[in-house]
This record gives C-alpha cells, sequence and structure tokens, in this order.
C-alpha cells in the first residue's frame, strides 16, 4: 500500500506529513518506558524483518497482489510506541534508497502504514488478550490484529483520498475496492503475523512485549512443603542468552531478502491494481530518486533482487537499532 507521488494535493501531503511527525515525536518519548538493552536490538531486527517480508508479495486474486504491512507485528514484538518507529524507519528506507512510496507522500505512508496499523492493531490485539489468556490466546490475538488492521488502513487511505485525492473519483468507490482487495489482504497478513508471534513465543517468549503479562505464579516451597504463591512479572520461560537468537532472526531475515524475494509475485499491489481498476493510476508522478541503482529493488540499476535486499536489510537494522538504542533512556537489564 505505499502510496506514490501525486495521489494526493499538496496541502493534503503536507497535513499528513505534520501527523506523521508528531506521532513519531511522541513514539520517540513513549518508547523510552519499552525499550531496554533487550528490546532495543530486538526492534532493529523486527524493523529489518519487516522490511525483508514486505518485499515478498503474495496473490489475493486474479492479477493481484500483496504485502506484508506489519504495523501489528512490530507493536506485538516490542510495543505500540517502538513498533510506530520500526515501520517509520521501514517506510524511510523504503522511500528514499529503493523509490518504494512517494517523498511527498511519505508522511501519508506513515501515518496510514505506520500510526494507523500499530494503533488499531495492538488495540485489536490488547482487546482479545483480555478475553483469551495463554499463548493460544496470544497467537489468535496477534491474527486478529493483523487481520483488522490492514483494511483498517485502507479506509484511512479512502479517506485521506476523500480529503485531498487528485483524481474526480467517487470516495466510495475507491473505498469499496481498497476495502475488499484489503481484507483479502489481511488474511496474509494474519497468517504472516500469527506463524511469526507463535515461532518467537515458542523459543524465547520474553521477547514478546504483547506477552510480558503471561506468567505463572512462583512457588515457595518450605521445609515442609507449604507453599506460598507469588507473583511473577517474568514470562514463563526464563530469559536466556540474546546474541543465539538475534544471530538466528538476522540469518532468517537475509535468506528472505536475499533469496526467497526473487519468487515473490510480480502482479500490482492491491493499491496499485485498484488505482489502474478505477483510472487513478495516470495521476502518479515519478519518484525523484527513480533513476538510483536501488529503485524498484534493483530493477532499475540491473541489481539482483535478492542483493538489493540485503542492502535493505543491512541499513534499517543499523538505523532501527541505532535509533532505539538512543531512544531507550536509562532502561537496563542483564541479556
Amino acid at each position: 500500500m505505499h502510496v506514490p507521488d501525486g495521489f494526493f494535493n499538496a496541502a493534503t501531503s503536507v497535513s499528513a506529513g505534520v501527523v506523521a511527525a508528531a506521532g513519531v515525536a511522541v513514539c520517540l518519548r513513549g518508547a523510552r518506558r519499552e525499550l531496554d538493552d533487550r528490546t532495543a536490538p530486538m526492534a532493529g531486527l523486527v524493523a529489518a524483518f519487516i522490511f525483508a517480508v514486505q518485499m515478498l508479495n503474495f496473490p489475493v486474486a486474479a492479477g493481484t497482489s500483496g504485502h506484508l504491512l506489519g504495523g501489528a507485528l512490530a507493536a506485538i514484538l516490542v510495543g505500540p510506541y517502538t513498533g510506530v518507529l520500526c515501520m517509520a524507519v521501514v517506510l524511510l528506507v523504503q522511500g528514499v534508497f529503493f523509490a518504494d512510496g512517494g517523498l511527498t507522500a511519505l508522511g501519508i505512508n506513515i501515518t496510514i502504514m505506520g500510526i494507523v496499523t500499530v494503533l488499531v492493531g495492538w488495540g485489536v490485539f490488547r482487546l482479545v488478550t483480555r478475553l483469551a489468556r495463554g499463548k493460544g490466546g496470544v497467537t489468535a490475538a496477534a491474527f486478529l490484529a493483523a487481520l483488522i488492521s490492514v483494511p483498517a488502513a485502507a479506509m484511512v487511505f479512502s479517506l485521506f483520498f476523500w480529503i485531498g485525492g487528485t483524481a474526480p473519483i467517487e470516495v466510495s468507490a475507491v473505498a469499496a475496492a481498497m476495502g475488499g482487495v484489503h481484507v483479502l489482504i489481511g488474511i496474509g497478513e494474519a497468517v504472516i503475523t500469527a506463524v511469526t508471534v507463535g515461532s518467537v513465543l515458542a523459543v524465547r517468549p520474553d521477547l514478546v512485549y504483547g506477552a510480558r503479562g503471561l506468567a505463572k505464579p512462583l512457588v515457595l516451597r518450605g521445609a515442609a512443603g507449604e507453599g506460598t504463591t507469588v507473583g511473577q512479572e517474568e514470562p514463563v520461560a526464563a530469559p536466556g542468552r540474546l546474541r543465539p537468537f538475534l544471530l538466528g532472526g538476522i540469518g532468517v531475515t537475509l535468506v528472505l531478502a536475499g533469496i526467497v524475494s526473487f519468487f515473490a509475485s510480480s502482479s500490482p499491489d492491491g493499491l496499485e491494481a485498484v488505482a489502474e481498476n478505477k483510472g487513478f493510476l495516470d495521476q502518479k508522478v515519478d519518484h525523484l530518486f527513480g533513476g538510483w541503482a536501488l529503485a524498484d529493488y534493483g530493477d532499475v540499476g540491473g541489481i539482483p533482487v535478492g542483493v538489493a535486499g540485503i542492502v535493505g536489510v543491512g541499513l534499517v537494522l543499523l538505523i532501527a537499532g541505532v535509533l532505539a538504542y538512543a531512544a531507550r533512556g536509562r532502561n537496563k537489564i542483564k541479556v
């Protein structure tokens, strides 16, 4: 759903940019409460993973594809404030280095794909986990959070289009088309999110921010065998060394970006398909950096998509990691 330049007028683009900048500023402050020596490197890994998986377009209908947005996934793994920061870094790198998403539309993309998906995804996740407990409940909540976050983002796009779209198209037609295709994309998003969260829960539940309330009571037993129940805030599995998990996660991310990306669907994504069907695709303006070697993930410069993906993973990992460490405040734990 990367919005290109030209779909919205200047006033709407600037206004969305102000909203995005304010949102990121709030999240920079809020992330200080979420980030520590364990969450900060996870933030870099999560951002890089989302970048890699966003390259893997999957078919959702005849001639149409979709890809992960990732806001719900980021919020569940590293927290909502940090999740917005992760999404902002991903979208910034994509827009500047890969001409994926317009520069004038960067604020719109951060608002829709970053802030909206995180807020909606985290809200749904928290609601569901209050009703369904345990690891199964967390995984189910992740599925529903991701499923709902995608069409929610599509509806906010339609709202922006109604406010300042550059083509005279009925907003009801745009909303119906965007909602329909992004419900299908949301199913794919939900599967990817649930599988990812479930996999991390199985290996390192202490690294899932949204599962930090999962705990078994700690029972202290005396000599006579009597037990006293004491509250325990850490997840069920005891924290282990972080480095092996991070290296394994980076390895998986590089495989996705460097190898699996060759097999991604080449069909237009949901937004592009809707724009073509509804007649406003010609409003798209050429990207200022569209001639760069990495533009369109290497297609412009003749670079193999896998190589471009690995470069992108490195950039996102570095920028998001440095930002997370800088924003973590004084929260420190042993890892």
